[in-house]
């Protein structure tokens, strides 16, 4: 497995909010969905980040997942997805690497070369393919899921016939992480849209988001409840230290 000079810059900054987003399959809207939400964010005062640690695609592609999540972000592309993580062979990313003779990389490979900046509330990690869909020669979104464990895992679907089962075997892989499902082009006209959605929330038990702009107020929602968490543990842990130091002060009997 191959890591370049100059990675593991990731632990030196973290997202208040980290998020991954994967998809039940390739082509559910997973990159729709996080440039969508990342500019909802930023319009609301956020900074926001996106990371597709590797990605494939078809050759003459103009827009790549990268270019699209650096639009919505302000980012450049290549701060979004390596230079040697983009692949332009449409097929698995470890496929696609061997197929262009280059070397194997591993899961951790990848999540040593996430780099943040500094002051990010949140943070996306966009996968590949659906859930175990293999995006490295030894992993998949499952093991990147764990690898970076999150603050929240984002799982796209498609709102049609087929989406239950797909969205029990993704949960069961994850397991014991929960993700929080978006039913993407959700049309509450359509009745099996609406008996899908009402089947994933009360007999499987899943959150489900029927928008990015649901999906942007539940991020908000997190981002204050780690940022007021944080604030409270420090405050605890400020009065513990005085109160210690006040202890030592006291003299015996």
């Amino acid at each position: 497995m191959t890591t370049p000079p100059g990675s593991g810059d990731h632990a030196a900054h973290q997202p208040d909010v980290l998020v991954v987003v994967a998809g039940t399959d390739t082509e559910v809207g997973k990159t729709w969905t996080t440039a969508d939400v990342a500019r909802r964010l930023r319009r609301a005062g956020l900074s926001v980040a996106a990371r597709k640690p590797v990605q494939s695609h078809e050759p003459d592609a103009v827009d790549t997942d990268a270019t699209v999540l650096a639009q919505a972000t302000g980012e450049a592309a290549t701060a979004v997805c390596p230079p040697h993580r983009d692949f332009a062979v449409p097929m698995a990313p470890p496929m696609a690497a061997a197929s262009l003779g280059l070397p194997p990389f591993g899961v951790a490979d990848l999540v040593d070369e996430l780099a943040w900046p500094p002051g990010c509330d949140v943070g996306f990690v966009e996968s590949a393919g659906g859930v175990r869909s293999p995006i490295a020669a030894d992993g998949d979104t499952v093991d990147l899921v764990r690898a970076v464990r999150p603050d929240l895992v984002v799982l796209v679907a498609h709102a049609g016939l087929g989406v239950i089962n797909a969205l029990r075997l993704c949960a069961a892989a994850l397991d014991p992480v929960r993700p929080v499902v978006l039913l993407n082009r959700f049309d509450a006209e359509q009745d099996l849209h609406q008996r899908n959605l009402e089947w994933s929330r009360e007999v499987d038990g899943f959150e489900v988001v029927t928008s990015p702009q649901e999906l942007t107020g539940l991020i908000q929602r997190r981002l204050t409840d780690q940022l007021t968490s944080r604030r409270l543990t420090g405050d605890l842990r400020h009065s513990a230290e005085v109160a210690g130091g006040e202890s030592a002060t006291v003299a015996p009997g």
